[in-house]
């Protein structure tokens, strides 16, 4: 894996631990939620994740697009696949999002180098 996989993944995992191991409820229940909502229903697993993505690209959440990225790759979503989900989120969120794209192209890479 790249350092850039590497360093994004153990910071999550981290500030997840610090956030969950404050005991909120609250938190708790939100982090529950969002486990929730992307588990298999009438919607694929695999679906829910490209639509995840797009809704991160519009939204310009650095994080979360690489969140949604590497949960796509590990589910086998392929390169044109996550290419026609960039296109959606461009054409949704306009130009703006392009920044983001770039990111989104460069992480989407590192994954599949490390594979």
């Amino acid at each position: 894996m790249s350092n850039t996989l590497n360093e994004f993944n153990q910071y999550r995992q981290k500030m997840n631990e610090k956030i969950l191991g404050a005991d909120n409820l609250v938190l708790k229940r939100l982090f529950n939620l969002d486990t929730n909502t992307y588990a298999e229903g009438a919607l694929s697993t695999k679906v829910k994740e490209m639509i995840g993505l797009s809704a991160s690209m519009v939204l310009r959440c650095d994080d979360c697009v690489k969140y949604h990225l590497q949960k796509c790759f590990e589910l086998g979503v392929s390169k044109e696949e996550v290419f026609e989900v960039f296109a959606i989120s461009n054409i949704v969120g306009g130009t703006i999002v392009i920044p983001h794209l770039r990111r989104a192209v460069e992480f989407w890479e590192e994954l599949e180098s490390a594979k």
